[in-house]
């Protein structure tokens, strides 16, 4: 692993420590996220053929990432301030969830280039996995699977709050009914 590998590693865990706070959800608050993991792709994804059990190992990597991302987005309160902004904090099911995700994808990788190399390429021989590349790949699929679920869910929920907003805001500015008598 190189020191980018654990800059990169290190920042994605401690992210969600930031979002502790109360903030503003925008379109923009998903930008950054997005723009990080288009860049992680350049920076990790390359071109390998796939074989053996490779497309299994991605996918249960992939599908953890993605189950890791939603109850992240779930434990994340979301709520229209008076002023019409949408406010999010990340809650201890939030944290506990992306630091799992997170903080498990960066021990493997480290216990992978130190003292589990062996142990890793017995397990990959022994499951058909055809190398290093591949884990790889599903390592980071796994993050961009947590990232990109819990940042949908979050700009789902965003969308959901401001368009409740509008509506009630649409509400109330209709006339009121004209008052019915009925007739006995």
């Amino acid at each position: 692993m190189s020191t980018t590998d654990y800059v990169i590693d290190i920042l994605l865990i401690a992210v969600i420590f930031r979002q502790t706070r109360t903030h503003e959800l925008t379109v923009r608050s998903a930008v950054l996220p997005l723009i990080l993991m288009a860049a992680a792709g350049v920076i990790y994804l390359r071109p390998s053929g796939i074989g053996g059990n490779d497309l299994e190992l991605i996918l249960v990597l992939t599908v953890t990432g993605i189950v890791l991302g939603l109850i992240s987005g779930l434990g994340d309160s979301a709520r229209l301030a008076e002023d019409g902004r949408v406010l999010a904090r990340a809650g201890a099911l939030s944290v506990t969830a992306w630091v799992v995700g997170m903080g498990s994808r960066f021990g493997f990788e480290y216990y992978a280039y130190h003292s589990g190399a062996a142990a890793v390429t017995r397990f990959s021989i022994a499951h058909d996995i055809t190398g290093a590349q591949i884990w790889t790949t599903a390592l980071v699929l796994m993050a961009f699977g947590q990232v990109i679920a819990r940042v949908g869910l979050l700009q789902y929920r965003r969308v959901r709050l401001e368009n409740r907003a509008a509506g009630r805001h649409f509400t109330s500015r209709l006339p009121e009914p004209p008052a019915t008598t009925q007739a006995h």
